[in-house]
């Protein structure tokens, strides 16, 4: 298991490295510059770094994803729904692409999608019709925002016959 190794040390800043050619980087290193003097007690403690103890890692009993820029795991993560089925491939294919890039975000939409598809599907299997007008927010939206949902309905059922029309057999 990879686990976070960064220390106080990795935070301080070095000496030697040069940052003028970053547009007002140091406006605030004169201190009869600083909107907070003379009230803020100016000990510069702030630039040694992090001093504290790391905590226990969090175990890791389930599938986590991690981004390719922190292969590392991170302190603390999320162990409710694990990756699984359809939904779970999508997103470990996602996981293999860059947080700045269209492969990782629009596939992670797509398997939101899926998701809620498949928890119909693991509904129904159960037993359990879902009662979707109640979980889309419907009632709300029906008592809220009366106009737009009446055309949201029309506009699907218009898609709807268009697909249907078109999908269908020529006889």
């Amino acid at each position: 298991m990879l686990t976070d190794e960064t220390k106080p040390s990795d935070f301080e800043k070095s000496k030697e490295t040069d940052y003028s050619h970053i547009k007002g980087w140091g406006i605030d290193s004169d201190p009869k510059n600083d909107p907070a003097y003379p009230i803020k007690k100016r000990t510069n403690e702030e630039h040694r770094g992090y001093d504290w103890e790391r905590p226990e890692q969090q175990p890791e009993d389930v599938e986590i994803l991690k981004s390719v820029e922190r292969p590392n795991l991170t302190a603390t993560f999320g162990t409710a729904s694990p990756p699984k089925g359809i939904n779970g491939e999508i997103r470990k294919f996602a996981f293999k692409y860059s947080e700045s890039s269209y492969g990782r975000w629009l596939p992670l939409v797509l398997a939101d999608r899926v998701g809620a598809i498949e928890g119909v599907v693991e509904d129904l299997k159960k037993g359990h019709l879902p009662n979707i007008f109640a979980e889309r927010g419907w009632g709300a939206e029906w008592k809220h925002n009366r106009k737009n949902f009446l055309l949201k309905i029309f506009v699907a059922a218009v898609v709807t016959t268009v697909a249907v029309r078109i999908l269908s057999p020529k006889k």
